[in-house]
């Protein structure tokens, strides 16, 4: 389990399967990752035992700290394509996520207008309305739906206690189309069950749940990286291809990565 963990604020740019030439944030601690998610295929690890309070980078330090890699990035002709929030979990859980969104579009707009700004979340801050006003703001709204069952959320995620799949459609649907859902299959065996969430069974609720979401671009990926949880498979990209025509078949904008 060679799982990894961003040890900077700022880390790039790097060139991303998705996104292009992207340069990070990380607005989660730098030491262990911290998210209300502990999905099973996670490159950053599970969630760890936590004694202490989770010590944040204030919003002070995060603008400061990109404004000078920005500022260098500028002055070595080094253009990126996206800012993107990421890093060591979900940066959505940040207290001061709304005000750090408006300093990165601050600064984005000083440095490199065209670059958009974007953010990977899990969705599941979206009953905060400064975090929904915030990602109404970003370029790339990226929101993960890896099912459309509950159960299998449940496993592929494991979600925090309260986790509720009808209030997450509620939330998603809210954006109005400023949305990009995000969705990992795999498969492949966890915790004594079977796991492939390319099946009918999970396929046909899915591509219903899209319908009801209305998202402006479905983002289809798989594994890339060492797992926490053993025994997951990649999806083949011929597959990943091939559940991308049926979204398209739907009138979706999609993206495959393999």
């Amino acid at each position: 389990m060679a799982t990894f963990l961003f040890d900077k604020i700022i880390f790039g740019p790097v060139k991303s399967r998705r996104l292009g030439v992207s340069l990070g944030i990380n607005l989660l601690p730098e030491t262990a990752k911290f998210c209300n998610f502990n999905c099973i295929y996670c490159e950053c690890g599970w969630n760890p035992e936590r004694k202490e309070p989770v010590t944040f980078h204030s919003r002070e330090e995060v603008k400061k700290a990109l404004d000078k890699k920005l500022k260098d990035m500028m002055e070595h002709n080094q253009k990126p394509d996206v800012i993107t929030f990421a890093g060591n979990g979900e940066p959505t859980i940040h207290p001061e996520f709304a005000g750090i969104i408006d300093d990165t579009l601050e600064l984005r707009n000083l440095y490199f207008p065209s670059a958009k700004v974007a953010v990977l979340s899990n969705a599941t801050m979206l009953h905060n309305p400064a975090v929904f006003a915030a990602l109404n703001k970003v370029d790339d709204n990226i929101l993960k739906l890896d099912s459309a069952n509950e159960a299998t959320i449940r496993l592929h995620n494991n979600p925090y206690p309260g986790f509720s799949l009808a209030k997450l459609m509620e939330h998603l649907k809210a954006f109005k189309g400023h949305l990009i859902i995000q969705t990992l299959f795999l498969r492949g065996k966890c915790k004594g069950h079977l796991i492939d969430n390319t099946v009918p069974s999970e396929l046909d609720p899915w591509l219903e749940a899209l319908k009801v979401i209305n998202p402006r671009e479905v983002m289809i990926y798989t594994i890339a990286r060492d797992t926490p949880a053993q025994g997951l498979e990649k999806v083949p990209l011929k597959e990943l291809k091939e559940i991308a025509a049926k979204v398209q078949s739907l009138g979706f904008k999609t993206q495959v990565s393999g």
